[in-house]
């Protein structure tokens, strides 16, 4: 180690300035350290975090079911519904068992709506479906607050057997259709086990008739999609936004927080 001796100064001068020299270095080498190791505090956080939302992806395993749009009654059988003529062609051909019935709004450009073991469904299940059917259709971007809606077993609802007579998603209805008049479009958010579960969206009499606490209630309105999106999801705290926006309807919105008090 060489060490530069200032002739110009005393012993007593150049001795102090190399212990503010030293000190100076020491202080610098502190501040280093103390710097890597809130780097690294930041680093690991960051990493639990990363670590946190990839156990939560592996915990919300899709169903089969959820590429559709979808809801449980509130007698708890399933619907599910085409968000494009390619699913309602899947639906008619892969989900429609003999035992389900066929729901459809009195509309061009409407949801195929599907109700698992709806040939044994109470007056209330079909009614869900009934709405579901009508808010997820044509009449929902037109802004109508209501419209008809059918439903047919599945004997009643087949395609031509002249290739190319019907377009996708099209298909041949026959016999007599049961009818549900001027059903409100009407739907709700929540979430069924806590804020990190995907919404449920639901019609808004199935979220009633099971008395669920809190939901959004999803009418139609001014708001655009996209910030009918953000709503639900500041008040569900679920962050992703093009979850909701691809499971709820076209148009436009209107929206409001709803809070019931425990019993």
């Amino acid at each position: 180690m060489e060490i530069e001796i200032d002739f110009t100064r005393s012993a007593q001068e150049n001795a102090e300035i190399y212990f503010a020299r030293a000190k100076k270095d020491r202080l610098k080498a502190e501040g280093a350290e103390k710097a890597i190791k809130d780097l690294e505090s930041v680093l690991k956080k960051t990493e639990a975090k990363k670590s946190e939302k990839k156990a939560l992806k592996r915990v919300q395993k899709k169903e089969w079911y959820e590429k559709f749009n979808w809801f449980f009654t509130s007698r708890g059988l399933l619907a599910i519904g085409g968000r494009s003529a390619d699913q309602n062609e899947e639906l008619n051909s892969r989900y429609f068992g003999d035992n389900d019935l066929f729901f459809h709004a009195d509309i061009f450009g409407a949801s195929a709506v599907i109700l698992k073991g709806g040939a044994e469904a109470s007056e209330s299940d079909m009614e869900e479906a009934a709405q579901f059917s009508a808010s997820f259709s044509k009449a929902w971007e037109n802004a109508l607050s209501a419209t008809d809606v059918y439903s047919l077993s599945r004997s009643q609802v087949t395609k031509s057997k002249n290739r190319g007579s019907l377009g996708k998603g099209s298909f041949l209805l026959s016999g007599e259709r049961r009818w549900y008049k001027s059903v409100p479009l009407a739907l709700a958010a929540f979430n069924a086990e806590g804020k990190d579960e995907r919404p449920r969206i639901t019609p808004l009499t199935t979220c009633e008739r099971l008395s669920i606490g809190h939901y959004v209630r999803i009418s139609i309105g001014n708001a655009k999609k996209t910030d009918a999106a953000k709503f639900i999801a500041k008040v569900l705290g679920y962050g992703d936004l093009d979850y909701i926006v691809q499971h709820i309807p076209a148009g436009t919105f209107s929206l409001g927080e709803v809070r019931h008090k425990a019993v």
